[in-house]
């Protein structure tokens, strides 16, 4: 792993992980269903304009063509509309841990609905890991965290272990940046329906709400899923995957760092029990790789 993969690893795990930190900011002035839509909307024509500008078509495998359609509904429409939701409620930090688990959620799944075979580390990842995200929120809980908040981020990192599950192939073909944007529109339309029964387009239009939807539109939405297929290019996607342990970290910090949320002692043991855990499950599937 060269020093540029290790750029993009770093840049993607911290773009992705501040994703949450925004999404609290938004929600606390506008709309959450609506506002995600609107960003989705908006990421969407960017991303097919710039593949179009870079000579990309709308031509895509079938492959491509179901993740665009299951990602664009599990992850930007459930995931992501879940969570932003959960954000009236809950803090961003606690949002970014339990997103977090993707990585476990998918292991475990292969594990025990398709029978990959898991080396000891892998499961003494998965413990650890479990272990970790109980530690947090039996403390946050006690602290009187939202239960429906957290119920939300569950759902919604289902939904998207779902996603990663079903969809195989999707980078195969080309036209990487028109599938981003296309997913990102059909998370847009089927949000919209939904947000225009549930809310009223009451938002409070200040530098910092601009700001946070500037960022998570063209950050989070358009650069790091670009730096991601980036990453994958270069040093395929096991490899790329190991970065998934620096998310919990970063997702907290900045939550601390920008919105002054708490972080106590046993949050950080969390944290560290949840990254060493993802960590020692890609680790794992990075050695069963290489045999």
């Amino acid at each position: 792993m060269d020093l540029r993969a290790i750029t993009y690893g770093l840049l993607f795990a911290f773009m992705w992980s501040s994703a949450f930190t925004s999404a609290r900011i938004i929600v606390a002035e506008a709309p959450p269903i609506l506002s995600l839509s609107l960003r989705f909307a908006i990421s969407g024509v960017l991303g097919m304009v710039i593949a179009y500008a870079i000579g990309e078509r709308m031509r895509l495998t079938p492959g491509q063509w179901r993740a665009v359609i299951v990602f664009g509904l599990c992850q930007n429409a459930l995931y992501l509309g879940l969570n932003f939701v959960a954000m009236q409620w809950i803090e961003a930090s606690l949002a970014a841990i339990i997103a977090s688990t993707l990585p476990l959620l998918v292991a475990l799944a292969n594990w025990v609905i398709f029978s990959e075979r898991t080396r000891l580390l892998g499961v003494a990842g998965l413990l650890a890991g479990t272990l970790g995200v109980l530690l947090i929120m039996g403390t946050r809980l006690q602290g009187g965290a939202d239960v429906t908040g957290i119920a939300f981020c569950v759902l919604g990192v289902i939904a998207l272990t779902v996603a990663t599950l079903s969809v195989r192939g999707a980078s195969g073909g080309g036209n990487l940046l028109m599938v981003v944007g296309l997913q990102m529109l059909v998370g847009s339309a089927a949000l919209l329906p939904v947000g225009l029964a549930l809310e009223t387009w009451e938002v409070t239009w200040t530098p910092r709400l601009i700001a946070a939807l500037t960022y998570t539109t063209l950050v989070p939405g358009l650069a790091a899923t670009w730096i991601w297929f980036l990453l994958v290019g270069r040093i395929g996607a096991t490899p790329a995957a190991t970065f998934h342990f620096l998310n919990p970290f970063f997702g907290v910090v900045v939550a601390w760092a920008l919105l002054g949320e708490r972080l106590g002692p046993l949050d950080i043991a969390g944290v560290a029990i949840v990254t060493l855990g993802i960590l020692a499950v890609q680790l794992s599937r990075l050695n069963q790789r290489e045999r």
